[in-house]
């Protein structure tokens, strides 16, 4: 008999985290998804996973505030429960962000803190607050950027989060070694979603100059990097460990 497998994505209503959610649910996984407000938006991906013979739920998380974890643990624990009678999960992936684009000489504390809320603060303590709930070989993927490699204006409180996340994924393998966990993280290159819209929308010649600089000559698509995040959370990636793993199409090589 096959084990049911449970993978949780923060952010999994939209966007990439919707891509890995649905990528995740291709490979035989059932999902809890988190939202932040849009509740249409993921019933709609539950809908979508329930379509590929996987079960799914759905529950509301604010990433940013780490007052609220210990609750969203009690409500994620009943929802394991009542669907799944099961108190663990396999899988973890960090994938819940905003993005400000912002100067150094501009960027204000609120924008700062803002993104180190979602993006580093959050992750660090809901991965803390779910450990517990982890299965012992299970696999954590953290979510990074190309941005934490190579720089372009505007994008220094941003980037700077996502390299923090990326030295907190070594740390994470090297402490959760002792308990069969692999922790790794995916860096996608410039990507033509929601997240992006109104960049792109405002800089007509982006996606040229994306393309111009990227070795395989196109922006990003969300089913370029769903199924990466998909496999690292699979058996054959078990011994993969460690790892920052940059799926950009070769972005300024």
């Amino acid at each position: 008999m096959t084990t049911t497998r449970i993978a949780l994505i923060t952010g999994g209503s939209r966007g990439l985290g919707k891509n890995a959610a649905l990528a995740l649910s291709k490979k035989g996984f059932d999902v809890i998804i988190t939202y932040h407000s849009n509740l249409d938006a993921a019933n709609q991906t539950i809908k979508e996973i329930e379509a590929n013979g996987q079960k799914a739920a759905a529950l509301q998380l604010d990433a940013s505030q780490v007052s609220n974890f210990k609750e969203f643990k009690s409500n994620l624990e009943s929802t394991l429960q009542s669907t799944w009678d099961t108190t663990h999960l396999d899988a973890l992936v960090n994938n819940a962000g905003i993005g400000i684009h912002s100067m150094i000489g501009t960027t204000t504390e609120e924008q700062f803190d803002a993104l180190s809320n979602v993006h580093f603060k959050g992750v660090y303590f809901l991965t803390q607050e779910l450990l517990p709930l982890l299965k012992d070989g299970g696999s954590i993927v953290n979510l990074s950027s190309g941005l934490a490699r190579f720089a372009l204006p505007g994008y220094a409180a941003y980037g700077s989060m996502k390299a923090a996340i990326e030295m907190l994924t070594i740390y994470m393998a090297k402490e959760l070694g002792q308990r069969q966990i692999n922790v790794n993280v995916v860096a996608p290159g410039a990507i033509d979603t929601d997240f992006n819209k109104a960049a792109l929308e405002n800089n007509p010649g982006m996606r040229d100059f994306i393309g111009s600089v990227t070795a395989l000559g196109r922006i990003g698509e969300a089913d370029d990097i769903g199924g990466v995040v998909a496999f690292l959370c699979t058996d054959e990636a078990s011994w993969i460990n460690g790892q920052r793993v940059e799926a950009s199409g070769g972005m300024f090589l």
